[in-house]
């Protein structure tokens, strides 16, 4: 009797996930294809011309699941640090801790007193909104809305903020507790602890993506690389590659962007197509900013809301690992990893990017001007999926493309196979690709990918 064969497109966390517990589990037919020349999709590494090193974005390692942690434990041993999170938010000219709502008391006298005033006007049941907008304005109220979460969440998505769904919050978004807030006003108190990742771990060497390459060491045999996926029949079972390779399966785990997967097949129903469609994305422009000169910060990372630079977020990256800038000398070198989205409803221009951020940094008393000239390092990478956008029409969307695709033997996982935000952190989208595995070979419920 033959062995059921299984195919993996993409070789990032989901991908990853997949093939580590097929290993486990003893099944030896499967394969990776992966279309870059290298492994761990969004969460790879870079190191540059100079010597620094990159991640796509800011990753930090922190986790829900024992499994994946095992993971990664068998990937790094002991060659990580482990960092406390301290993370700010750049506002007014001064810092606020975050959460921004529980730290308010930072701010000037009028913004503060504009924050606490829409608190105690808040009115209306939150789980009678409609959209994420909706939301924010029942929850926050008018000032806190005004100053951070409507600026910095539009700089995040790049799409009317009205057009999002308000289902992936969960422990995404801190909440607010007014007496607990006041609590911390009259007392000068702080609040910092919120969130599951207030302590996380960070490779000692290759930035994040050390932690794909060391999982995908055990089974570099059956990844295969440069791989680029042109069409699928998923009639006949088979998928072709740019460099003419075709590859039959029984049970295909596709792990790549699933509006652009569905658009490769041979055919498919006009509804299918139409509800890949209307799945937004947006794109995000990584600046690394390398610097031959000590910061003296202790910041891990930083929120900017306001709009006298382009990025969302900065990284103080040399922070997580010495080995990040050039020979691991953090007493000569530091760098700053600085986040942009761009989309059809905020366009940037790639072209202008590192001088514009380089401005930013700048403009918002990240650097000061004379810092420039020791600016040794500018490295930049476009990605063309960021964020998978939680639309309004999403779930609809999706129920239409997964059934369809499971009713051909086809599975779409991980951050962009199964488009939810909500569930597309590295851990999440590891263990999508561990569970559906379980699910296909012995029958187990999927808890990560059904969990929202």
């Amino acid at each position: 009797m033959s062995i059921t064969k299984i195919l993996i497109l993409g070789a990032g966390p989901c991908g990853l996930g997949a093939a580590y517990r097929l290993q486990k589990l003893g099944h030896t037919n499967w394969q990776i294809f992966e279309r870059e020349a290298h492994v761990g999709g969004l969460s790879a590494s870079f190191r540059d011309d100079n010597g620094f090193t990159w991640d796509v974005g800011g990753h930090v390692l922190f986790s829900h699941y024992d499994y994946f942690d095992k993971a990664v434990t068998g990937a790094l041993g002991n060659e990580y640090y482990e960092h406390q999170r301290e993370s700010w938010v750049r506002i007014l000219q001064r810092w606020v801790p975050y959460p921004f709502q529980n730290n308010v008391r930072y701010l000037p006298d009028d913004a503060l007193s504009e924050c606490v005033f829409g608190l105690r006007q808040l009115s209306g049941a939150p789980e009678n909104t409609s959209n994420f907008r909706e939301w924010m304005d029942t929850v926050f109220g008018a000032g806190i809305v005004k100053y951070f979460m409507e600026p910095y969440n539009s700089k995040v998505w790049g799409v009317q903020l009205n057009t999002l769904s308000k289902d992936w919050i969960a422990e995404r978004v801190s909440v607010v507790d007014l007496a607990r807030i006041e609590k911390n006003i009259a007392e000068q108190c702080d609040d910092l602890s919120w969130g599951a990742n207030n302590t996380f771990r960070f490779p000692k060497r290759g930035g994040t993506g050390a932690i794909y390459e060391g999982i995908a060491s055990r089974f570099r045999n059956r990844i295969y690389l440069n791989q680029e996926m042109l069409s699928v029949d998923p009639k006949t079972k088979h998928v072709r590659f740019a460099n003419g390779k075709v590859e039959s399966y029984d049970l295909l785990i596709n792990t790549t962007p699933i509006d652009n997967f569905v658009r490769s097949f041979v055919s498919s129903p006009d509804a299918i197509v139409s509800a890949a469609d209307s799945l937004i994305h947006n794109s995000g422009l990584i600046v690394g900013v390398g610097i031959e000169e000590t910061f003296n910060d202790s910041k891990c990372w930083m929120y900017f809301p306001e709009d006298n630079c382009p990025f969302y977020r900065v990284t103080n990256f040399h922070n997580y690992s010495p080995f990040n800038v050039p020979e691991g000398n953090i007493r000569r070198y530091s760098s700053l990893m600085c986040e942009t989205t761009y989309s059809t409803h905020k366009p940037e221009i790639k072209a202008t990017i590192i001088d514009k951020t380089i401005q930013g940094l700048v403009n918002s008393g990240m650097l000061a001007e004379s810092q420039i000239e020791h600016i040794v390092s500018r490295y930049l990478i476009d990605i063309p999926y960021s964020y998978p956008v939680p639309t309004l029409g999403r779930d609809g969307a999706l129920s239409l493309i997964q059934t369809y695709l499971e009713s051909k033997d086809i599975y779409s996982r991980g951050r962009f196979g199964a488009w939810k935000y909500e569930v597309g952190n590295m851990d999440h989208s590891f263990m999508q690709g561990v569970e559906v595995v379980e699910r296909l070979l012995n029958g187990t419920e999927e808890k990560v990918y059904n969990s929202r």
